[in-house]
């Protein structure tokens, strides 16, 4: 006679930074809670982050600093759980953090101390955690069931808290999504998101460059961010193009601002004046390997009293919107976040509960709601694991 299966209030699939904050909350309301983790470990993706010491939230992180295809989907969790909640959490745990730049808090010592606050929360609010545990297959009747290699488990809410697809080295894979699509509820386009993009062929030999970095001020699909990129044997990373890349789609180009803050037209003009060459010019702002390469490829040599008017046109154009095109990204191993996934138009806002399955909730990456670099995911991996963790 087989044993009786296990049975829990609530499962959450996924110990990362969504999953754990939902089975906190959870677990806070008398809720039996046990999450299941493929890993050897929680927060795999959490360790890693911000160099190592977790990029935990940004102060300034409203729906503006989104994108989802409903823009106002996310709205409701991120008024109901604010950056300021979890820097609240932070003190109380007496972690010590700064402010790096634009909003972005950072642990001053190591992503762990974010890993341990969870799973002290964990403990108090009397939440399971199984490591090292796989799901071989999810049914529903009145109940979801799941099989196990360690056994049957029941429950009335299963919370879905995969991840996405962004660094399959550290575990990462398309179960959640394939959940989804099990249970009726439809997915966006998923590709990766905050991801270096490649050199196309014409521009290759600008990979010689690599380890250069240079500010500068990107532009694509009407978005605009002013930050560093650099370069790298491939093609351009750094936090510029990280951030541009979410926009950017395959055949469009993208236009840097070389020189941020200055107008090209008039630093030409008084180049022209003081009868300097391009190198000259450029020599004053960037990195001396950079300058030399952007101007044998993009400026004649000679100086600009010898330019015509349609060079120094040409030159101011290309010193302000620096236009490349590229191949296409790096892929899922360079891409912090998954861009797309579950159809925000199937779930509730308030609860993240789907529509199509009742009881059957998603939060965190694997939902279409994707961050800007600097905190945001973090922000909306602890608004949507509360939101949803108050309704199971």
């Amino acid at each position: 006679m087989s044993a009786e299966p296990e049975f829990r209030d609530v499962i959450v699939l996924g110990a990362g930074a969504a999953g754990l904050m939902c089975a906190i909350e959870a677990g806070k309301r008398g809720r039996r809670v046990t999450v299941i983790e493929h890993n050897d470990r929680v927060g795999k993706k959490i360790a890693i982050s911000g160099g190592g010491r977790c990029n935990f939230t940004n102060l300034n992180a409203g729906p503006e600093n989104y994108l989802s295809g409903q823009p106002d989907f996310c709205k409701s969790a991120l008024a109901r759980y604010t950056p300021w909640d979890f820097v609240a959490l932070v003190e109380k745990h007496r972690i010590r953090y700064h402010e790096k730049k634009l909003g972005q808090q950072f642990c001053d010592t190591s992503s762990r101390e974010i890993i341990n606050l969870l799973l002290t929360e964990c403990e108090s609010a009397g939440v399971e955690i199984r490591l090292n545990c796989r799901v071989n297959e999810v049914r529903k009747t009145d109940r979801f069931s799941l099989a196990t290699n360690t056994g049957q488990i029941e429950c009335h809410s299963l919370v879905v808290a995969t991840g996405g697809l962004s660094f399959p080295k550290l575990g990462a894979t398309d179960f959640g999504y394939r959940l989804a699509r099990q249970f009726g509820v439809p997915l966006t386009e998923i590709r990766p998101g905050l991801v270096p993009l490649t050199f196309a062929p014409e521009d290759s030999r600008m990979g010689e460059l690599s380890g250069l970095s240079v500010p500068v001020t990107a532009r694509c699909d009407g978005v605009t961010f002013e930050e560093n990129l650099l370069f790298t044997h491939r093609g351009l990373s750094g936090p510029v193009v990280l951030q541009i890349s979410s926009f950017w789609r395959e055949g469009q180009t993208v236009a840097f601002d070389l020189l941020p803050g200055h107008r090209a037209t008039d630093l030409l003009a008084e180049a022209r004046r003081e009868a300097l060459d391009p190198l000259a010019l450029v020599g004053r702002y960037w990195p001396r390997r950079f300058a030399e390469a952007w101007c044998a490829k993009y400026a004649p040599a000679k100086t600009l009293p010898h330019f015509t008017s349609a060079e120094m046109k040409d030159l101011a154009v290309a010193l302000n919107g620096w236009s490349l095109r590229f191949s296409g990204t790096e892929g899922y191993p360079k891409a912090e976040v998954t861009l797309g996934g579950v159809d925000t138009a199937a779930l509730s806002s308030k609860t993240m509960e789907a529509r199509p399955a009742p009881g059957l909730f998603f939060i965190g990456e694997v939902v279409d709601v994707t961050g800007w670099l600097g905190g945001y995911n973090f922000q909306w991996a602890w608004a949507s694991g509360h939101a949803a963790g108050q309704a199971v």
